[in-house]
């Protein structure tokens, strides 16, 4: 159990070096050199839990996908009531929160080796499908205690981030921060309406 958790750690530090490389100086210019250099340790042990830097960059979508599942994490306050809960969730997804998560460019970066490397396609459709799930479960859970009326639950869901992905995938060419803040909120209004709940719902209750 030690030497797994040792192994894991390790492995943890060396894929937040990369992301910071990546982050740094893009993902193409990130190596196994660099991310031994940045962590002061021989390149062998980055290669000793890391074969290549294929399996490297895997170690880093996977992060990156672990950080997108953080969007469900919400204040003990809403944990109790489903409608808070939701719209708690609908706040993290259209706010600065989900973009601090993890680094836009690097995630381009990984999504776009999706369509080259089936691998990391198949965690990629393996997570989305993961969020359309977890947002599901939640709008099911409203909808049965009377919250709103959605017929199709999973189709909702699906909407909403199909809108998310459209969303940040063109805000990520805006620089001005008023004109981003203006368009994320009506970018909000649009997934609560697809939920059936009023805009000024959005402070639970």
């Amino acid at each position: 159990m030690g030497r797994k958790s040792l192994k894991e750690a390790r492995q943890k530090q060396i894929i937040k070096a990369f992301y910071k490389l990546a982050k740094k100086e893009g993902l193409e210019n990130a190596s196994i050199a660099k991310t031994a250099d940045l962590l002061k340790i021989n390149p062998s042990l980055v290669i000793h839990y890391f074969k290549t830097k294929e399996h490297l960059i895997y170690g880093l979508v996977e992060y990156i996908l672990d950080r997108y599942l953080l969007i469900f994490d919400v204040p003990e306050t809403s944990q109790n009531n489903p409608k808070k809960k939701l719209l708690a969730v609908i706040d993290n997804i259209f706010s600065h929160k989900w973009n601090t998560l993890f680094d836009d460019s690097v995630s381009y970066s990984c999504y776009s080796l999706a369509f080259r490397d089936k691998v990391i396609k198949e965690k990629y459709k393996i997570l989305l499908d993961s969020l359309r799930k977890n947002l599901e479960e939640l709008i099911i859970e409203c909808k049965e205690k009377g919250y709103l009326k959605v017929d199709d639950t999973a189709a909702a869901a699906d909407l909403v981030f199909i809108l998310v992905d459209g969303a940040y995938y063109y805000l990520s060419l805006v620089s001005n921060k008023k004109e981003y803040n203006q368009k994320l909120s009506v970018y909000k209004k649009r997934a609560l309406g697809l939920l059936s709940f009023s805009t000024a719902a959005s402070s639970g209750g």
